[in-house]
Parts: C-alpha cells; structure tokens; sequence
C-alpha cells in the first residue's frame, strides 16, 4: 500500500514532467498573445478607422482560424498514441504537411468566398473596403499558419518544443518591425494602414512555417503505408476539438456583442477582464497540451497508471495555479485593471466582476486539464458536445436573463459564463472518470 507520503512523491514527480514539457509551451502561447497585442497597438496608434478595421477584420478570420486549429490540435495526440503503441510516426511526416496544406486551401477558399458577402454585414462606410483588402490578403496566411501549428504539433509528440516557441518569440519582433514599417511608412517602406497590417501578419505566417519546416527537414526521409488510416484519425479526433474551440469563441464573441449594446464603458471593462483572465488561462491551457501529450503516450502503451497520474497531476496544478492567482484577485483587483485603464468608471463597473472572475478560472483549469486528457486518449466527441451545451444552452442563456429581464449587465454575463465553465467541468471530469475506469478493464482483459 502505498503511503499518503510516497503517493505525494510520486504526483510531485508527474508534475514536474508536465511543467517541464509545458513551460516553453506556455512562453509560446505568451509571445502569440504578444503578436496580436502589437497588432492592436500599432493599429490603435495609426488611427481609430485602423483599429476598428483590424478588430473587424481579425474577428472574421479568426473565426475561421480557430476552427482550422482544432483540426491542427488532433495531430500531437494521434502522433503521441502511436509513439506509444511503438509504430514508426516520422514517416507521417509528409501526411502531417499535406493534411496542413489541404485544410488551408478550403479554408482559404472559405474566406474568399466569404469577402464577397462582407458587403451585408452592414459595416460602415469607411470601415467596409479596409475590412475587405485585410481579408482578401490575410486569407493567404491560411497556407504558412496552419502548417506551422501542424509542424508544431508534430514536434511536440515527440516533446520538442522549444525551438518551435522560440521562433514564434523572433515572429514577435519580425512582426512588430514590419507592422510599424509597412502601416507608417516607415525606413523607405509606403504607407499601408490596415493593408500593411494584412502582409506583415502574411509574411510572419508563412516566414514562420518555413523557418519550422527547415527545422524539421530530418523527419522527411521515409514514406508510409499507413497515411489513409492516419488521416481518418486525425480527422476523427480533429473535427470534435475544431466545433469545440469554435462554440468557445463563439460564446465569448456573442457575450462581448450583448455587452456592448448597453454601453461602450460596459463594453470596455469586459474587454479589460477577458484580457486579464486570457493571461492567466495561458497556465492552464499549456498544461493540458503537455497532459495531451503525456497521456497519448501513455494510451497508446496501455498504461492506465500513466494516464491516470498525469491527468490528476495535471488537475492539481491547475487548480493550485488558479488559487495562487485567487490571491491576488482577491488583493489588489483595482490594481489589476489600472494596468490596462486609468478610466475610473470603467475600473468601477469591472470591480463587482473580478470575485466571479474567481470561480469562472477555477472551473476552466479543471475542465482544461480533463479536456487534455481527453485528447489524450482521442476520446473528442465529449468535448465537442460540452462547449456546446455550456455556452450555447447555460452560459449564454443565463447571462441574457440576468442582464435583460433583471438589469444585472456585465455581472450577469460573467455569472453566465461562470456557469457555463462549472457545467463544463463537471460534465468533463464525470467522462474522463468513467473513461479512465473503462480503459483499466479494457487493459486488465487485454
């Protein structure tokens, strides 16, 4: 029997694993933050007509984007489950790039044919043909961002990750240089505004993916026979993580809307608290692409002991991260929002928000780390149904209510959202749970 001393030892040794393979993650997910935020900040500086093309603009693509990821997002798991089972993965080398480069074109395609419809949406005048020119060249950037989310993925399976992550920190200052360079017409370059926001956003993408792609040039000797199977799992365990990100962003895109109808001070402070707690959901969320990794292996080894130590392991420090930051919400809240307002009033209606903030990231760390596991063991479909069910049919739901029938605005939208991530949690680790519980019979028999 193992003692509550050697049990502690034995978790502490599992986390220590996790942190290792998820800290260079975590630092490339921060400098992908950091990319977007020059884009804001330099389009802001330019003029009010840029950054309000740009928000437009990035809202539409990313919409696209996001759900290209989760395709992307099924490749470490089904490479790491493989490396597990010992089969020969740097063969799929070739398949991960051409299953990439596919995906990119049809969602390229996508926003192509989307742009001729952007006329409908009832932007106004001036913001209508910036909105255009930056989709009509951003949709190109499809090609180089998905193949280097695909390259990356590819190398985490086999648990390198920091030269993918340090190429995305060097995207940082390529990206900033060339964006005060193309939109100011700046050191001999044109004046571009939003146009130049577009190419330097293209050139990073597809710099970006070459950069990786030269990196992973040893993966490319071998072909192999397995890439039909190979790209139906993917397939299989993508296509539920893509409309699980996308009810996510979906949510939170409709929550800002229904924000702003009521006003623009309201519309900010949300923005100022999605910011806060974007930054410290980069924790939990590198965490569960390191359990993703880990437990995939695992998986594939029949090793249910692994699988379940990672995924408890990783749950505790979620929920350890999420209590260390409890403190400090808890503390100094007002000095949280003064580093992105001076406004008062604006820190004065996002004040009553930041004790829900609380529970809302305490639920997200669960429900992250269990969705890790859950990709993991390509177990997807159940995420998939989560998201829908906790934003579309609680979180949004809820948080109406509150704000329309009882005049509880921007509290009542967190209160919704706070819902949403505890059903999510709940309804994740019940699965996980049983999940787990039926692999230990399944592998006994075995």
């Amino acid at each position: 029997m193992e003692t509550l001393t050697t049990k502690f030892k034995i978790y502490c040794d599992y986390a220590k694993d996790l942190i290792k393979l998820s800290a260079p993650i975590m630092a490339g997910n921060l400098a992908n933050m950091l990319i977007n935020v020059g884009d804001v900040v330099v389009a802001g500086r330019h003029s009010t007509v840029t950054l309000g093309a740009i928000s437009v603009a990035t809202a539409i693509f990313m919409t696209f984007m996001i759900a290209a990821i989760g395709l992307m997002a099924s490749i470490s798991p089904v490479v790491s489950n493989l490396r597990g089972e010992r089969k020969t993965t740097k063969t799929l080398f070739r398949a991960t790039v051409k299953y990439s480069l596919v995906t990119g074109l049809l969602f390229c395609i996508l926003i192509r044919l989307l742009i001729g419809q952007v006329d409908k949406i009832g932007l106004a005048p001036d913001l209508y043909p910036l909105v255009v020119e930056y989709l009509d060249i951003s949709s190109w950037g499809m090609f180089g961002g998905l193949l280097f989310m695909a390259l990356k993925e590819f190398l985490q399976a086999y648990e390198i990750v920091n030269f993918p992550n340090l190429v995305i920190v060097a995207q940082i200052f390529i990206n900033l240089f060339l964006n005060i360079a193309l939109v100011f017409g700046m050191w001999g370059f044109p004046e571009l505004g939003v146009k130049g926001l577009a190419i330097a956003s293209l050139i990073v993408r597809t710099v970006g993916a070459i950069a990786l792609f030269l990196y992973c040039l040893p993966f490319l000797k071998g072909r192999s026979k397995r890439v039909k199977s190979y790209i139906k799992e993917l397939l299989k365990t993508g296509w539920p993580i893509s409309f699980a990100l996308f009810f996510e962003f979906l949510g939170f895109n409709i929550t800002a809307v229904l924000v702003g109808k009521f006003s623009s001070t309201l519309a900010a402070a949300h923005n100022i608290i999605i910011t806060i707690t974007s930054i410290t959901y980069m924790f939990p969320m590198s965490v569960s692409n390191a359990i993703g990794i880990k437990v995939g292996f695992a998986n594939g080894e029949k090793n249910i002991l692994d699988v379940k130590r990672y995924s408890l392991a990783g749950a505790y420090l979620s929920v350890i991260f999420m209590a260390l930051n409890a403190i400090l919400y808890i503390c100094c809240p007002e000095f949280l929002l003064s580093l992105f307002t001076k406004d008062n009033v604006v820190i004065k209606a996002a004040l009553p928000v930041m004790s829900i903030v609380l529970y809302y990231l305490f639920f997200d760390g669960i429900q992250c780390s269990c969705v890790g596991s859950l990709k993991g063991l390509k177990d997807t479909k159940p995420i998939m149904a989560t998201m829908g069910i906790a934003y579309l049919l609680i979180g949004i739901p809820v948080g109406c209510i509150l704000a329309f029938k009882f005049n509880i605005v921007l509290l009542g939208f967190w209160i919704g959202l706070a819902l949403a991530l505890f059903s999510a949690c709940m309804i994740s680790s019940t699965i996980l749970i049983r999940k787990i519980k039926k692999l230990k019979k399944i592998y006994r028999l075995s």
